[in-house]
């Protein structure tokens, strides 16, 4: 069906964005969550997160395996990927986190159904200071890209705002 792609910097309204539309869809929601709750912060979101999601959705919670998760939603489903920028920061010191995003991508883009994937940009600011978080920032840019390449739809989400990018 459609690949949708909300990018844009923390707190800037993409999970809203995606839920709304999810919801919208009028048809059974897998919400893939790829952070985990390492510490009490992270607890704390996850929970946050978990209350604005209908309770009749199912929640997936895979960290790594992003494409087995995509693939194992049924084909008529809406899955929301929350997000790809927690999925890259789990994989990317481990795997090849562009070519396990261009599996994965596949996979979402064959569905039948909706699929909605979030990421943060994390590109418009300063050069980090440091080797990993610019290499973090790189390889994030790069899955960022390969995703909207293949995206039917992407968003650029600024204050709660989406600028659709053609």
């Amino acid at each position: 069906m459609t690949l949708v792609v909300y990018v844009g910097g923390a707190r800037s309204g993409k999970s809203r964005l995606a839920l709304e539309r999810a919801r919208a869809h009028r048809a059974n929601v897998v919400y893939i969550a790829t952070g985990e709750a390492l510490d009490d912060e992270m607890a704390d979101r996850i929970a946050r997160h978990k209350a604005e999601r209908p309770a009749e959705w199912e929640t997936v919670e895979e960290p790594v395996e992003l494409e087995r998760a995509v693939a194992g939603a049924p084909p008529e489903a809406t899955v929301v990927v929350d997000c790809l920028s927690l999925w890259v920061a789990n994989v990317f010191e481990t795997a090849p986190a562009e070519e396990l995003a261009e599996r994965a991508v596949v996979r979402a883009a064959e569905r039948p159904g909706l699929t909605i994937a979030v990421t943060n940009e994390v590109g418009l600011g300063i050069v980090p200071d440091n080797a990993l978080a610019r290499r973090y920032r790189d390889v994030l840019g790069r899955v960022n890209a390969t995703w909207a390449a293949a995206a039917g739809e992407t968003y650029f989400v600024v204050a709660g705002r989406a600028m659709r990018l053609e």
